[in-house]
């Protein structure tokens, strides 16, 4: 049997799973938040470095990898741009914040990466991170910024000067984009010709389950279906742009731009990603209507895991 169809059950042991249990030790009160905190440090600081050197290291350096930012960043500004005009319909200012973001952040680098790697293996979850990190960038710019006058301007208040550089500083340059200095050290070692001990491959297979563990499983542990229930009939549409608008837009427009087939295989795979953490976090951040994204979240999440991958599996396999 084809190893990716073995691979394929990793969509359950390695995100449907990871999700149950932190949702379980949430409900029963068996791990404190605190903990929680720790273990997504541990996985932002220390095991997403390690891959990104690993999967860095063995992508092969092309016109297409100088073009991948350019266009993962129209990857998450096509989305926003949808939801911005669709949020119109909300009077209230914290809803339509929490919309924008739910609209323009998917789940690019964890649960696209481990679903790239499923298909494409280590060049697949390379070029998950890297326009993964298109998103942290427009997270920082675009969404924060938005968030934060959306909020001031619901509340009448004046925009404080220089909060953008403030946050751009704190949040871009900080120990959680380190993975950055992985990307840029693999790629220096595969520009200098060195190759990675072959040894380093059952390492970095092993790594990215625990990566989707560590990653998953406080997601699992954020997830809040009382009180997310109120808005799914809102937040339907979103559905429509995550898995119709933003793949045709990727299908048509990617073949125009590149030409390695693994590349626009993630791509599409990329395009199709659920809702963001982060569209939870900055919403919480910024005290806009957080129910909303959790919503979001979770609705389309589920979807992503028990319809649309395994169709895009067999239909890119």
């Amino acid at each position: 049997m084809d190893e990716s169809w073995l691979r394929l059950i990793y969509v359950l042991t390695d995100l449907i799973a990871p999700l149950a249990v932190g949702y379980i030790i949430k409900e029963w009160h068996i791990v404190s938040e605190k903990k929680i905190n720790l273990l997504i440090k541990i996985n932002v600081r220390l095991i997403y470095t390690t891959l990104s050197l690993l999967a860095f290291w063995v992508l092969p350096l092309s016109w297409d990898l100088a073009l991948i930012p350019i266009y993962g960043t129209l990857l998450i500004l096509f989305p926003g741009a949808i939801g911005t005009v669709l949020s119109r319909r909300f009077k209230n200012l914290l809803v339509r914040g929490a919309y924008i973001a739910s609209a323009m952040l998917a789940n690019l680098g964890t649960l696209g990466g481990v679903c790239a790697f499923i298909l494409y293996n280590e060049h697949g979850f390379a070029y998950a991170q890297l326009i993964g990190t298109c998103q942290n960038v427009m997270l920082v710019l675009l969404v924060f910024p938005m968030a934060q006058f959306l909020y001031l301007k619901h509340h009448g208040l004046a925009q404080r000067q220089g909060s953008r550089l403030k946050n751009f500083f704190r949040m871009f340059f900080s120990w959680n984009q380190l993975s950055l200095l992985g990307m840029v050290a693999g790629l220096a070692l595969q520009a200098c010709g060195v190759e990675r001990p072959q040894a380093l491959s059952p390492f970095f297979q092993s790594l990215v389950h625990i990566g989707a563990w560590t990653a998953m499983l406080p997601v699992g542990y954020l997830m809040d279906f009382g009180k997310a229930r109120h808005y799914l009939k809102y937040v339907l549409d979103l559905c429509a742009i995550r898995f119709l608008a933003v793949p045709f837009f990727v299908f048509f427009t990617s073949r125009l731009v590149f030409t390695d087939p693994v590349l626009l295989n993630t791509l599409l795979i990329l395009s199709t990603t659920p809702t963001a953490i982060n569209a939870v976090l900055a919403s919480k951040l910024y005290q806009l209507r957080t129910d909303l994204a959790v919503s979001s979240f979770i609705l389309t999440t589920i979807l992503y895991l028990t319809i649309i991958f395994p169709l895009l599996f067999f239909l890119l396999h």
